[in-house]
């Protein structure tokens, strides 16, 4: 039997869906995949290529990250490197962080719930809609250290879904 990760009580009553991913700020990919691989492995590498996000509400500007991927019964773990530019991920190891970072659900639209998350103190760090049915932001508040991962992805049916 699968367990599901319970978001606290706040997220229930906002009415978020269960989380289905833990994402963890990794300074060396390779390493974290060597340790991490035991418990939510195997890890598969992903290249992102050239993409862009608003952070902090600036004009979008380019980022560049590793990613990988594992699996812990119905909750996707998510290795991140950063490499460079504007991004929570940097600003969490630059205050001397390393590991989990966030907690990802998925909505839509990603809109609607920066708002409603607005009303519990959360604020848009980063953004992207890369397309009508695909956008993520990532939120935070002051005073908390967990990320909440908003993700949008209305894929079409038998399409791949990452």
């Amino acid at each position: 039997m699968t367990q599901k990760l319970t978001p606290p009580s706040e997220f229930q009553t906002i009415g978020l869906p269960p989380a289905d991913q833990i994402g963890f700020v990794v300074r060396d990919l390779d390493t974290a995949i060597a340790r991490y691989d035991p418990l939510f492995g195997p890890f598969r590498k992903i290249d992102v290529g050239d993409y862009q996000c608003s952070y902090r509400g600036q004009p979008p500007s380019s980022y560049k990250a590793n990613f990988a991927f594992g699996q812990i019964g119905d909750i996707e773990i998510e290795l991140i490197e950063w490499i460079s530019g504007d991004t929570p991920h940097r600003d969490f190891l630059e205050q001397g962080q390393e590991g989990m970072h966030h907690l990802r659900f998925r909505v839509a639209p990603v809109e609607h719930w920066i708002e409603k998350l607005a009303t519990l103190g959360y604020r848009t760090a980063w953004y992207n809609r890369a397309a009508p049915d695909l956008a993520f932001a990532y939120l935070d508040r002051e005073g908390d250290p967990l990320t909440i991962e908003l993700l949008e992805a209305n894929f079409n049916p038998g399409a791949a879904d990452d």
